[in-house]
Parts: C-alpha cells; structure tokens; sequence
C-alpha cells in the first residue's frame, strides 16, 4: 500500500502569519510529493453553499434526459454543458482503450471573455464558449456561479501556498494564471439495480488531470481510487466538509516530478446504491503559458525531465481524446513507467 492522502489545515494561511505560512507550505509539499494527492480543511468556502450546490446539481440531474440533452455542446470540442453517461472514456487519455465512462456530467467554465481581444477571440468557440445554463433549476446558475467563483479563488490561493513550498516568486504562477481556463465539471454517478457492466467499465476511467491543481468536492462515499507509488490503487473517502486536492500534469511537469500528477479513477458503484455527487474544479491556466521546469526543481542528478510545452496544446488534446475516444498525440503523459491495472 502506498502513502495515505495527508490532511493539511490551511486556516492560517489568510491570517498572514508566515510561520503559519510556512507550516501549511511544507506540510503541502510532503503531500505533494508522497503522492499528489492531499485532504484540504480550514478553507473559507461557505457548507451552506456547497450543500446549496449539491441540491441544484440533483435535481438538474433528476430531470429527464431529453431536456438534459438540449444542453449538449455543438462540438466535442467544447468542454461545456450537459455530457451523457457513456460518452466519454478519460482513459484514452492515457492512451488505454476502455469503455466509456458511467458518470454523466454538466461542465461549465470561466466567463472571463474580453471581447475583442485576439487571446479570448481565438477561443471564443471552444475554451471560452459561452456557458449553456439549464432552464431549471431556477437557482442553477446563480448557485453555480458563486460556487465557481469561491473555488476558483481557493485554486490560487493553493498556487500561492505552492509558491512558498517550491521556493519561487508567487508571479510564476500568477502571471500563467491571469487569463485561465477553469472549469467546474460537476458529475453525477448512479448505478441502476439491474445494470450489468464490462469487467473494465468505470464510473471515470483512470487518468491524470490535465492541468495545474483539482479541487474536488464530493460526498463522503467511496468512489474514488488513486494509484500508490506501489502500483496498488487504493481508495479516498473524502472528508465531510472538506476538499480533495490534487496536482495535474501541467504542475508535474513545472516540478520535474517532485510533485506526481497521480492516475486516479472513480469506481462505477454498486447496482441500486444511491447516487454520488462530486464537484471536480481544474485550475488549468492560461493557454499561452509555457510550462518549463521550475530552477529549484533541477539539478545536475535530477536534470529536466520535459521539453517546453504551453498549456493550451497540451489541455485541448487531452480533453478531446477522451470525448473523442481517440488516442493524444500533443499532451504530455506524466505516466511513463506507471501503467493502470485492472482490479
């Protein structure tokens, strides 16, 4: 078995006491680097508002799959709206074929358009599309949207606490996140009582994130899987009240490593057990950022391990394997010599 997800409290962090500081940034990194994964707590994020989140969530996801579908993006292309069970397969995106995943799922993304600008323009059909938010619930998109906006100040606030754990100026990540791409994915896992499944069929195939941080809200039921350091996937329970942290690729990538972007996956459940709502936010950054190893993860013996590569090729051609069910050829793969394995 491999090194269990840490809990960190990060309740100091906003005091500005830098002793604080530099407690929660080195209890971060021995998280980050035992196995990329960390339990969050003593965040600012309202439980009234997450338990109002999770009430629109369920009872868009109660409605028929008719008026779900009129949500369904025009494109695979674009990670927004309403995504059906079996319509995606993330494990494609470590190049492994399997069957498409169980969960289904409603995307939705920054509203950070400038119009007129050539960066937002560029995007203005595919990481900056519009939004398609659903008729009913009536609270959805008022609850999502304050949700969004929580959270996403919490992803940088994290990048912030990795700043002072990795010994670089706060601007490294600032500046790659000023025009970011960020997305809330909130998913929707539910297995009917008669439901027979392909021996590899998951709720979410195994994959790495594809960005820079995750954070996940999600019931506290089992579900999730991460891969140990041992090869053994082992199981998270997430806290009541608190959220799952992960490093992405992009991350792995600055860090030569030092932080793992773990292979994770989400079981498909047991036939007739409730559903199980999880709320992943990616802190992806922005598109034009290129990802070079950070000086104080390099050495002589630890020499860079990626070429230079910007964000924006790398997360367009993950996210599109996956819809697609085709193989990436752009994205970088952290994975090399950790091959998923079933059971």
């Amino acid at each position: 078995m491999g090194p269990a997800v840490r809990v960190v409290d990060i309740s100091g962090w906003s005091s500005g006491d830098q002793s604080a500081r530099r407690r929660i940034a080195a209890e971060l990194d021995e998280a980050c680097r035992a196995i990329g994964f960390v339990h969050i707590v003593g965040h600012d994020v309202p439980g009234s508002l997450c338990d109002r989140l999770k009430d629109v969530a369920e009872e868009f996801f109660g409605l028929a799959e008719a008026e779900k579908r009129r949500y369904e993006p025009a494109s695979r292309d674009v990670n927004r709206g309403y995504s059906a069970r079996r319509s995606e397969s993330l494990a494609y995106t470590l190049g492994e074929a399997r069957p498409p995943d169980l969960a289904e799922a409603f995307i939705v993304g920054a509203q950070r358009y400038v119009a007129g600008d050539p960066y937002f323009e560029a995007e203005r059909a595919r990481s900056f599309a519009p939004n398609p938010w659903p008729d009913r619930p009536s609270a959805f998109r008022e609850v999502v949207s304050e949700y969004f906006e929580r959270v996403g100040a919490l992803s940088r606030a994290l990048l912030d606490m990795a700043s002072l754990a990795l010994g670089v100026d706060p601007s490294v990540f600032r500046d790659a996140t000023s025009r970011s791409v960020e997305t809330l994915r909130c998913n929707w896992y539910q297995r009917g009582a008669d439901e027979l499944l392909d021996p590899a069929q998951m709720g979410l195939g195994a994959h790495t994130d594809y960005g820079i941080v995750t954070v996940l809200l999600a019931d506290p039921a089992p579900g999730l899987e991460v891969m140990g350091t041992d090869g053994v996937w082992q199981p998270v329970l997430p806290l009541d009240g608190g959220f799952v942290v992960n490093v992405g690729d992009a991350l792995a990538m600055w860090t030569n490593d030092m932080w793992t972007s773990t292979i994770h996956r989400v079981q498909p459940g047991v036939a007739g057990s409730p559903p199980r709502r999880s709320f992943a936010f990616f802190q992806d950054g922005d598109l034009d950022a290129v990802i070079t190893c950070l000086p104080t993860c390099r050495s002589t013996q630890n020499p860079q391990r990626y070429a230079p590569v910007t964000l924006g090729a790398h997360l367009l051609d993950k996210i599109r394997g996956g819809r697609a069910l085709e193989l990436p050829e752009v994205a970088v793969q952290t994975t090399a010599g950790r091959v998923p394995t079933e059971g």
